[in-house]
């Protein structure tokens, strides 16, 4: 076996290669690092730590000992502040992230990436894909299941399966081989859980008497337009318009015209208008519209704890409906109340962050659509309230 001469780099008697840093380097929070029998692989390893070494040394990247002190990193931010072995899934994923393809998934996908990696990071990370077998796999599907969720471990399994065909495009493992199509990767049954109108009525009452107006506002406008959470929460001052007859709704911009996303009714526009009078400020552009108490824009959980908060004040600890049930809730009223079914689909598809693009004949049939949808719900209301005799 030749000899190479990589800084900090050494051979133990059992043949095996270590990256060993300094003691000033240790006090910056580098660790000794096993790189495997000496060769090719273990030099390898050795390279990539002391390069980040040197990235920290010439101030290009903070020391790790640092990273601590930061605490709550990005899951992208902590990703980029590692260290992942040559032909690792963490090294094909990293790659991933830096093309063109990464960057035109819409954000909520990221997002369910990122989710996905979180589960598939601590396991398989540093691991060489070709190395993982049917056994490894199922041994961490059950893991996720057992300890988090049914619907965690489904789509822990269905990002590792996107994520080994991208693997396969950059020559890091065949594409036929993936061990995880050994496992049924069964699915937990969809939520059936709905909101009346009434109740949803109560919660936006109840989120403005505790202060939280943003939130009273997004509820009231994610009942109205069929949005979810995160479309709702990522809404922007220029998505807010008006049409000729004075009427609210929030559209998505584009060059080629605007798509419709949800028109409120006079009840949310009232409670919208409040609240942007309240927020003392004037929201421009590309400022997000939907505030927590402290004036800052809806982080994704601080959106969810305040509607526990606030589920919980009116409806009790022991209530588990969501925000995202509100979209199923409008969905039942349209087809209670005789809606089409293209319709429906147009109305709830019509997500702010979903379409890839816009015709000049798609506004008149849109927003059409969204209001037929909207005169279905009122009358499916009508019939709920008549069979729960309220």
């Amino acid at each position: 076996m030749g000899k190479v001469d990589i800084p900090y780099y050494t051979v133990r008697r059992n043949g095996r290669g270590f990256w060993e840093p300094t003691r000033k380097m240790r006090a910056l929070g580098f660790r000794s690092v096993p790189c495997g029998v000496d060769g090719p692989a273990a030099w390898a390893i050795a390279n990539e730590w002391n390069a980040r070494w040197q990235r920290v040394r010439r101030g290009e990247e903070p020391a790790p000992a640092r990273l601590l002190e930061e605490g709550n990193l990005s899951p992208e931010r902590a990703e980029e502040l590692t260290v992942y072995p040559v032909g690792s899934i963490g090294e094909a994923f990293r790659k991933y992230r830096r093309t063109e393809e990464w960057r035109r998934k819409a954000p909520r996908t990221r997002e369910d990436w990122w989710r996905g990696w979180k589960r598939i990071k601590p396991i398989f990370g540093d691991v060489d894909p070709r190395t993982v077998d049917l056994t490894l796999i199922s041994a961490w599907r059950q893991t996720i299941e057992q300890k988090v969720s049914l619907r965690e471990a489904h789509r822990a399994v269905k990002i590792w399966r996107a994520l080994w065909q991208v693997m396969a495009a950059m020559h890091y493992c065949d594409k036929d081989h993936d061990p995880s199509w050994g496992v049924r990767n069964t699915a937990a049954r969809g939520r059936s859980a709905t909101w009346t109108e009434g109740e949803a009525v109560r919660l936006v009452k109840q989120a403005w008497r505790m202060g939280y107006r943003g939130l009273a506002a997004g509820l009231a406008v994610m009942w109205d337009t069929h949005l979810s959470p995160g479309d709702v929460r990522a809404l922007r001052a220029c998505q807010l318009t008006k049409d000729r007859q004075g009427q609210i709704y929030f559209a998505e911009r584009s060059k080629t015209g605007v798509a419709v996303g949800g028109v409120l009714s006079s009840r949310s526009t009232a409670i919208l208008e409040a609240y942007l009078k309240e927020l003392g400020v004037d929201l421009h552009g590309e400022a997000y519209v939907f505030r927590n108490r402290s004036g800052q824009p809806y982080l994704k959980n601080a959106f969810a704890e305040d509607f526990r908060e606030v589920r919980t004040a009116v409806f009790g600890d022991a209530e588990r409906r969501q925000m995202l049930d509100f979209r199923r809730s409008g969905a039942v009223e349209a087809i209670i109340g005789e809606a089409k079914a293209e319709h429906l689909a147009h109305a709830m598809g019509n997500t702010l962050a979903a379409s890839n693009q816009l015709y000049e004949t798609y506004v008149p049939v849109q927003m059409a659509t969204v209001t037929q949808v909207a005169e279905a719900r009122r009358k499916g209301r009508q019939r709920l309230r008549a069979q729960n005799g309220s």
